[in-house]
This record gives structure tokens, sequence and C-alpha cells, in this order.
């Protein structure tokens, strides 16, 4: 049986990256967009393309509530350090709210390392930088981790545009610091949608080719 996955935070980055690697797997894709900007590229894909922000709750239930059952949330919504609003917390916790409301199967979201408990893995340069965001994608793990849903949790490194390298791995090592392509992050978010394994976990994500520092970890194989 096919399942279907509302993608938020699509139209752009890692989340635009997800659209392309679903389009390879057998599920029903719908993305939120605010805006068409990006419809007609994600349509090229085979996703369902519906307009509505996550910032609004009544957006996310018009979207969810008016069409066939959702079983898989996936977000990618983020914001910048200098946004005067970010979405990271309240459009993430509208998108939680709804999918916990509909009995959701499953709900990943992706936020950044630094985040949470993986906060000393920054240095103090990078975390002055990205405290004000960090705090924000913190608050809302913390409500999917209270939310009853079953979730994973992707916590990237430093996210470049290149092509994918093919050595992203996932690892519950909260030390670990590093970079990654997006195409990459995409990779590990599909290969996490059908693994029991990384039900409720929280994972890292880095290319084990490029470290911040030589560091020793037990990769996650979901």
């Amino acid at each position: 049986m096919t399942k279907s996955i509302l993608l938020a935070g699509g139209s752009r980055g890692v989340g635009k990256e997800i659209a392309k690697c679903l389009r390879f797997q057998n599920y029903q894709v719908k993305a939120i967009l605010r805006t068409e900007t990006s419809r007609s590229e994600l349509e090229a894909m085979g996703v369902e393309v519906v307009l509505g922000d996550a910032m609004n709750l009544e957006d996310i239930e018009r979207v969810v509530l008016a069409n066939e059952s959702i079983d898989i949330f996936v977000s990618t919504v983020g914001g910048l350090p200098q946004d005067a609003v970010k979405p990271d917390y309240l459009a993430n916790k509208n998108l939680i709210d709804v999918a916990k409301k509909i009995g959701a199967k499953k709900f990943v979201l992706v936020t950044s390392i630094g985040t949470g408990n993986s906060v000393s893995a920054l240095s103090p340069q990078a975390l002055a930088a990205l405290q004000p965001v960090l705090i924000e994608k913190d608050k809302a793990e913390q409500h999917l981790m209270t939310s009853g849903l079953n979730y994973t949790i992707i916590r990237p490194g430093g996210l470049k545009s290149e092509p994918a390298t093919g050595n992203g791995v996932l690892t519950e090592d909260i030390s670990v610091v590093g970079s990654i392509h997006r195409a990459d992050v995409a990779d590990l978010v599909c290969r996490v949608l059908n693994s029991d394994l990384a039900d409720n976990k929280i994972l890292s994500a880095v290319d084990k080719n490029m470290l911040f520092g030589q560091i020793e970890f037990e990769v996650f194989n979901c």
C-alpha cells in the first residue's frame, strides 16, 4: 500500500533534495508551499503542491484535513539567525500538532547539529552565530519528543549544495560535527522513513570525509 507524505520546506535546500529522492520511492508526496515559486519544479518530480503557510495553523489543518490521510510528515522548515520571526519552532509546532490530531504514523524533523544536547559539538564562534535559531529548533524538538508521535530527528552538520557524495552517515554520538551535502542529508532522511530502528531516535548527520577534527564514532545503520 502506497504511503502518503506531507513535505514542509520543499521549496529549497534539503527539502527540495528530499522531494527529488522520494520520486524514486513508492510514496505519494504532497508539498506545502507559501508561494508558487517552486511549484513547477516540484510538480515535474510528481509532487502534488498545495499553497499554505506552516506558520498558520489553519493553513496546515486545511491542507491536511481536506485531503486524504497523511501517513508521514517530513519537515525541513527553518529560518536564519537574522530573521525577525523564526519559523523553526512555531511552524514545526503547528505541523506536529496537526500530525498528532490525525494520528500520523511518523514525523521526521530536520534540525541542526548544535541543537539540544549536541550544543557542545559547536565551536564558541559557531554557537554565538547560530544560537538564536538553535533555541527555536530545540523548542521544536522538545515539542515533538513530548507529542506522543513516532519520530525521527535528524541534525545535519554544516550544509553544502554540491552533488551527493554517498558518504553521508548517521550517528547517535552528540559530539560529532562536520559538513554534509544537502543531497546526502536527503538520502539519509529517505532511508529512515521505513526504518523501525530509527523510531524515536535523534541522529546527527555528517559526511564521514568532512569531519571537523579526527573523531571516532559509531555509525547508526538503519
